[in-house]
Order: structure tokens, then sequence, then C-alpha cells
């Protein structure tokens, strides 16, 4: 129960039902706060213990200095944890190894469950392997199976097997299109302590793009695996009170836009604005203009404007929502009366205090895409082939962004959308490149190098910014009824026109939930959208993240023969170069029906405002302007073919799955049978001759150096990540395994065995181990005149003569993509602490969430300065029997010829870290807890 010092506890009867509350009003200055420090306030009078979650920080919030830096910390509490099976894998082969330690330690097994609820959605595996046939969704679903089945099993074991976990299987929906049109209630309810409660609903997703979900009012955020899990396991989330950013919008948008060039033109205003690590809340007279569709597509793309999340406050748009998606009536009225009672019902006349405005006429809004390598570098449809003509030319983009900053940490979440973390003190958060066009480059030539080739018998020729990938994909925008439909009609039109796409263009549909193509069957547009090669590939994230499978051979062996510069247009979020295809270079986002219009097009050569698309079967030129739905032809299709029931029948067995899913061998029990012969999941060895009682703390003595690095190193470089090279040691794990190098899949799809990522831990190519100057990659020296090897290599020698490791590194270490396995590789391959100029915050928590110490030289100590070179023995001494720990710790180092000592500061800031650190780790903490209980 909440120590309820604001005497903030009360109730609130709806249909008969009483439901406790915390009452915001109960704070001095809530009525002030933007709406999502209310929900945030809300959580920490409802978990304040006086222990985790304190009155003062209760009163950080209440008191929020909108002027103020990010600095007073809290206790958060999340109601839900949301993830993807590429993320997801890790947290349940954790859970489920906690089973096996309960079980060998002389606990019950069974009470290893999630404590919050957990859902995972299987959305990142199915690739775009065959398109343009009426079977393609079914041939990918076989090929993503096959591929998968391991760790798909594992996934069902646990769907039946944990208690308040639930599995969205393959072939449904993306994790956050299911999240935003099943799983969030707005308002959570939950009974505790016997007392029925209602809250906010609030969350953190393992991937980036969670705050999809801001649109419906529901607070959430993307974060690593390790925060997950913690999380899950009922441990709150250490943050800072955030800058709130009020983003004012007024007016409507015009005829012809789509939601997509709303979401351009934010990304790129925020951009310029500089959110990084802020909260944005929408606001204003114009919020009410804004369909809900459109305002998870604007909180969809917070990772690439930069911000934490980017909510909508709630509002009749939330409740006709939630409505339509065929909520029961009951959780609506809850709904309104506890945010009219809450002062969280948004009143368009009410300015709350907000660190900055920034205010958008959404009458200014025109036709746009993005590209060709960042999301923020929004183009006027009216200047695109201008820009590309001089791209092409050679002409200067703007400068990348140097090492972590924003878009390398997002560019190097590739597999998977891991969330990005970076540190605050990394100024860099470059705005957008902005593409004019003044006309003065009309007479600029188009660099061409046409190759000729031959597909399906015809004499085809491809040149430099043709388009060879067209897709409808990523959960973006396939959410949102009205750019699908609008999409639908326009190839509605452009077939009864005559018009086909350019037949070296790979088109997909991969929507976000099987409800898009129920009312694409219901309007009777489905059979249109096939015809000019958009059949059905998957549900699921497909080309977005890099799953968009084989070029059409031809193409590609015509791409390749000329080193030709070609695009990918999707409806995507990112597409940073080499992410889409590793054979095309330039990649545009744009709406679902620019999609189509660039499919049929062919090239970013053609004028899409000036030039025909394509000749008609009467032999005359067609333009976009002759088949571009208009805004009120869109919403009578989607009127009469969107209803409730149809998301009430495509969720009524959500978690059925199809005949494989249903088909896989699962082996009953409470304890999961793990393979010995699996190359996916393997049984990690984090509760390895654990205790019950956790061992005392001692010093760490005589310790080596595993890896001496520079100025902001990124989890990208410490964590594996793409694909696995035949050569690395995790290549040759494989090949061991009998895997052939053609099934090796990616560093992704295997974070559930840890055998293969400790392996390419460090082993990122562009990694610089000043051990070995000169060499790039995951190399090291033991001593000064030995040989390089690789760290796994090194790792394993030091750990067979009992050696405790060190890494040493400079400022901002661990900044990029929030990855667990840049924590849990470190700590597997023996390294007992981290000693760095500085840290960024998420990474450094995760370190001690693995029982690794985290070491921050003091003032302007460098290892540089020091003159460290990384061959000479540590010791760190002061932590044997200290109760508490100490805030500074001795490092002893000794070289052949000198010793001397250096005070650095221990990094475990709260309570809850050192525990976790005490027991070797938070799974450990946390499994000694119930193993009390």
């Amino acid at each position: 129960m909440s120590s309820n010092s604001f005497d903030a506890r009360s109730e609130i009867t709806v249909d008969g039902e009483s439901y406790e509350i915390y009452r915001l009003d109960a704070v001095p200055g809530s009525a002030r706060l933007p709406y999502s420090l209310k929900v945030l306030l809300e959580n920490l009078l409802r978990n304040e213990d006086g222990r985790l979650v304190t009155a003062e920080q209760v009163r950080a919030v209440g008191d929020w200095d909108p002027a103020a830096e990010a600095s007073k910390e809290i206790q958060y509490t999340p109601a839900r944890v949301l993830m993807q099976d590429f993320t997801g894998v890790p947290c349940v082969v954790d859970l489920v190894a906690m089973r096996d330690a309960m079980s060998d330690l002389g606990g019950d097994p069974t009470k290893i469950n999630p404590l919050i609820p957990g859902e995972l959605v299987i959305d990142h595996s199915v690739i775009a392997d065959v398109f343009n046939r009426p079977d393609a969704i079914s041939v990918n679903s076989e090929l993503e199976f096959k591929r998968n089945q391991e760790r798909y099993q594992l996934l069902r074991w646990a769907q039946q097997s944990f208690a308040d976990f639930l599995v969205v299987p393959p072939d449904t929906g993306i994790c956050h299109q299911v999240n935003l049109e099943y799983l969030s209630r707005v308002v959570f309810t939950r009974t505790r302590d016997g007392v029925a409660q209602a809250y906010p609903d609030t969350l953190v997703g393992t991937d980036s793009h969670t705050p999809m979900v801001n649109g419906l009012g529901v607070l959430g955020w993307g974060v690593g695996g390790i925060e997950a899990e913690a999380a899950m396991l009922g441990q709150p989330m250490s943050m800072l009170v955030p800058q709130v950013v009020g983003f004012k919008l007024t007016g409507e948008l015009p005829e012809g836009t789509t939601a997509t060039d709303l979401v351009l033109t934010v990304a790129e205003l925020l951009r310029q604005t500089r959110v990084v690590g802020k909260f944005v809340d929408f606001f204003g007279p114009g919020v009410a203009n804004v369909p809900l569709a459109n305002r998870a597509t604007l909180g969809n793309m917070s990772p690439e404007y930069g911000s934490t999340c980017a909510i909508f406050p709630i509002d009749e748009e939330t409740l006709s929502y939630l409505r339509l998606t065929g909520r029961p009536e009951h959780q609506i009225r809850l709904v309104e009366a506890y945010a009219k009672e809450q002062g969280l019902w948004h009143d368009p006349f009410h300015t709350p205090d907000y660190s900055q405005i920034v205010e958008l006429d959404l009458a200014t809004v025109e036709s746009s895409i993005a590209g060709p390598k960042r999301p923020q570098d929004r183009i006027p449809l009216r200047s695109a082939s201008r820009a590309v003509r001089g791209l092409l030319a050679g002409e200067s983009q703007e400068a990348a962004v140097l090492a972590g900053g924003l878009d390398d940490a997002g560019s190097e979440s590739f597999p998977a959308s891991d969330p990005v973390a970076i540190s605050t003190r990394i100024p860099r958060d470059e705005p957008p490149h902005v593409f004019t066009d003044d006309g003065s480059g009309d007479s600029l030539e188009w660099h061409s190098d046409p190759t000729q080739f031959l597909l399906d018998g015809q004499n085809l020729t491809l040149d430099h910014g043709d388009v060879v990938i067209a897709a409808i994909t990523s959960c973006t925008n396939t959410s949102n009824p009205s750019v699908m439909i609008g999409a639908g009609l326009l190839a509605k039109k452009a077939v009864e026109l005559g018009l086909e796409r350019k037949p070296w263009v790979k088109t997909t549909l991969a929507p976000g939930s099987r409800v898009v193509t129920d009312y694409f069957n219901r309007a009777g547009l489905t059979p249109y959208l096939e015809k000019i090669g958009f059949s059905l590939v998957g549900y699921g994230c497909t080309t977005c993240i890099g799953n968009s499978g084989p070029l059409i051979p031809e193409v590609s062996a015509a791409v390749n023969a000329k080193d030709l510069n070609v695009s990918a247009v999707l409806s995507g979020n990112r597409n940073f170069e080499g992410r889409i295809h590793p054979e095309v270079k330039m990649n545009f986002l744009a709406s679902p029906p620019l999609v189509i219009a660039y499919a049929l097009a062919g090239s970013m050569h053609v004028d899409l405002l000036k030039d025909p698309l394509g000749t008609s079967s009467s032999g005359e030129p067609v333009y976009l302007k002759d088949i571009w739905p208009t805004t009120a032809e869109i919403k009578e299709v989607v009127d009469a073919s969107l209803e409730a029931q149809m998301f009430t029948d495509g969720y009524a067995d959500v978690y059925h799955g199809d005949e494989n899913w249903r088909g896989m061998h699962v082996p009953e029990g409470d304890m999961f049978a793990w393979s010995e012969d699996s190359t996916y999941v393997r049984k990690p060895p984090y509760f390895d001759g654990m205790a019950r009682e956790p061992e005392p703390v001692t010093d760490i003595v005589g310790a080596r150096v595993l890896a001496l690095l520079g100025d902001s190193v990124t989890t990208d470089h410490i964590s594996p990540a793409g694909n696995i090279r035949k050569s690395s040691p995790a290549g040759q794990y494989l090949l061991e395994h009998g895997v052939s190098q053609g099934d090796f899949n990616s560093y992704g799809s295997r974070r559930g065995n840890h055998n293969v990522m400790i392996r390419g831990t460090f082993a990122n190519i562009r990694l610089r181990n000043l051990l070995v100057p000169g060499v790039e990659g995951g190399f090291t020296k033991r001593s000064a005149d030995g040989p390089v090897e690789t760290i796994f290599d090194a790792s394993n020698a030091f750990q067979a003569d009992g050696t405790p490791l060190v890494v040493i590194a400079g400022t901002d270490y661990g900044s990029g993509s929030s990855r667990d396995w840049a924590a849990k590789g470190t700590m597997l391959l023996g390294v007992k602490a981290v000693i760095a100029a500085s840290f960024e915050r998420i990474h450094r928590s995760n370190l001690i969430g693995m029982g690794v110490l985290p070491l921050q030289f003091k003032d302007a100590d460098t290892a540089e300065s020091l003159g460290l070179t990384g061959l000479e023995t540590y010791s760190i001494v002061g932590l044997a029997g200290a109760n508490p720990l100490p805030r500074e710790v001795t490092v002893r180092i000794e070289s052949d010829d000198a010793s001397r000592e250096v005070v650095t500061t221990l990094r475990i800031d709260t309570p809850a870290e050192e525990a976790y650190y005490m027991h070797g780790g938070i799974l450990q903490y946390v499994l000694r807890q119930m193993l009390a209980a």
C-alpha cells in the first residue's frame, strides 16, 4: 500500500463499481503540470513506499521547474511491459532460467512470473522473401517458422506456463498497432491487496517506437531488455524528471495532405527545436482536428526526432477510437470519468507550464517525402525530383552527425528497432537538411549510367535513381485507415486507367494488423492493390527493419553490374543507408499513396506533380492528380468499411495463432526443456553456483584490461548486431554446431543464445581498442609483446587463469541504442568493472544490473591524462566488507616499474542499484526476494 503522505487516496465510482484512485489535486501545483508529468505524479503517489519511492520524489514532480535541466531522480513503475520477439526473447530466456535456479535452490519455480503484465507480439521475424503472388503470405510465413521454430517453441511454452504473460503469435500484426487497437486500456485497473484500483495505463517497451501508443494518451517509451526485465519483475525504473516541450497545434490539414506529411513536418521541426531526452506534449485548439490514427503516427516517430515520448491528452477523439476498436462501454466510461476527475481531460484553452512551446499551423503542411538517409530530412514533393537529381550529381548533403549523436544511435538499431539512449551531455542533435527548389537546378543534368537487362522476356533499362523497392510497411502508417484507404483508392483508379507498376520494382504490403486487410476486402480494394503488385506479404515489421528480402534477381544483377545508386520508397520511419537493403543506397519515407505512385513511376527522376506516371489504356498520359483520392472520397470509404465489429472479431482469437503456431510441439511442465542442440535458445549461466544468500562483496584484485577505449564508445560498438561473419568467433561457433553459413541468420535472431552473443560482444568492426593501435574490430593483446587476438579468445585465456578483467573508457561510455547485451556480454566476458570518464545513464544502470561495477574518473582525469597503457595490473580496493558501499573507491595500478593509486567515484547512485550489486545483479536480487517470500 502507498504511504499516502499527501492524503491523496480517494475513490471513484463508475457504473456502480468503485475504484481506489490517488488524487492529483492533493499535491500543490499539480494543475499547472503538463499531461505527461501528471501521469508520472500519479505513479509516484500510488507507489510511494518511503524507501524506493519517497515523498521527496512526489514533491520533485509537484514542484517541477520547467526551466531547469533534468536532474531530479524518481523511481517510476509502469503498469505493463510490451515486447517484440527480437528484443523480448532474451527477457523470456532469463525468466525461464530463473525458474531453474529457483528449483535448484529448493524453492517453488512457479513463483517466477512477471509481477506486472508482460505482453509480447511476434512481429520482427517475417521477411518478404516472395512478393506479388497470391500465396506470398503463406510462403513467407512457412519460411519464417522454419527459421525461427526454436525461438517460437520457447515463446509458446512461456505463453502457457507464465501467469500475466501474453504472446501474440506471428502473422497477427505489429506490436505497436496491436497495442493501440487491443492491448491498451488508457485507464488501467488491477486489484492490489484486495482493493480494486484505477490508474493511468503506462508501459515501457523493448522497441523504440513504443511511443506510438502515446496517441491514445497512454504514456510509454522504449527501453532496453534489462530495464524491461526489471520492470516485469516489479522493480521500479530510475529516471530523471524531464523537461517537457509543449507542441501547440492550430488549424486543419489542407486537402491532399496526409498524416505522413504531418509527421515528417513535425520531425523536421522538433529536430530544429532539439528535444533529445525530453517529453513532448501536444496541446491547443488544433488537437481536436487530429484524428487518433494521426496522433499515433506522430507518437510513433518520437525516436526520429529524439524525444523520449510525444503524447496527446485524453479527449472525445480518444473515446471515439476506443469505441471504434471495440473496447467495452464500461471501460470507455471509466476512461472519461477518471480523466475528468484527475484533470487529464484536454482543455484546448488551458496552457500548462512547459519548458518551451513550439507551434504548428496544420494548414501549412504540404505533401512531402524524407530522405535519402535520415528521417528528419524532409523534402517537399514539389522539390523531390530536383533534390534527387542534385544528390546524384554529387551535391553535398548536410555533414554526417559525429559519433555518439542521435542519428548514429538510430542507424545502428538494425536489425530491430532498439530504443535509443544517448547522453544529455552530447549537444549534437543535428537539425535537418532542408531541400529547397528555387528553380536554379532546372538545368542540372540527371546523373546517368543506364544498364540493359532482360526480365520476363522484356528488355529493360535501369539507371541511377530508379525505384527498386516500394513498400507499404511499418507501424508508422499501417495503423492509419485514412492513408491506407487512400492508397487502396489510388491503386483502384490507377488500375481502372490501365497503369501498371514498373517491372523492376519490388512491391510489398505488410499491414500492422489483420483489420487492415479486413477493411481492404470490405471496400473491394484488395484486387486493385494485388493487380499492381501490392499483394499481402505478411503482418509484421518487414522493410523498415531490413527484412525486405532479396531484390528481383535480374534487378540485383543490373544494380551490381554498374554499382547503380537506386532507391527504396517505404511508408516507414527509418531509412538509414544500408538498413533497408544492402544494395539500395537511397531510401525515402513517404505516405502509402505516394509509395504506390513511385511504384507506378519507377524512378525518383519523375516529378510526381508535373510528369505523367504512365500512359492509360487509351493512350493518354496519366498524372498523379488524376488518381489522387480526395479527402471526401477517403472518408466515405472509411466510414462505410470500418466498424467496431471488425476489431472485436479480429482480436477475438488474437492469441490462438495459425496451424504453424498451434502445431508446434511444446513440452508440458513448469520447467522449460532446454535443448543442448539449439543454436537459438540456450540456458544462460547467470545463476550458476548461486547460493541462497549473497556472498560478501570483495575487492577486485589483480585485474587486467580487456579493452582500452576512447570517447563516445556506444553500445553499438559493444553489443552484437547485424549479420554474423563466417570468420568471426560467432560464425565459427555456428559452423562447429552444424549451422551452414546460409542459415547463420543474424545476431538479433540469436539473442537467446549467450554462446553466440558473447562471441559478438566488443566485436564491432569499427571498435578501436587502444591496446592494438591501428587495428579496428574486436581485437586485443594480453601483453606488450603478445599476439593480437580476438577479445573473446583473450577473455577465455584470462578467465582460465582466474584473472578478473576491467574495461577502461572515455566520456559518454555506453551511449547509442539501449541494448541489454552490451551489459550482459560484458559480464559474461569476465569484466568485473568499467572505469570511464563518464557514462550514459541507462548503460551504467544496466552494468550494475549485471553485477559489473561502474567507476568514474574524478575531475578531469582520463586514461590519457593518467598515462595509462592498459597493460598494467589493476586492483579495486575498499569494497570488501563495506555496507553501505563507499562513494569513492581507490584503484591501485601496478606496472613493471611503478605503483600508484587513483581515487574514482563509485557510480552506484540509488539504494536499489546498491542492492542489485550486492546480490551480484538484478536477476539474483529478485530471485532471492522471491525465494524468501
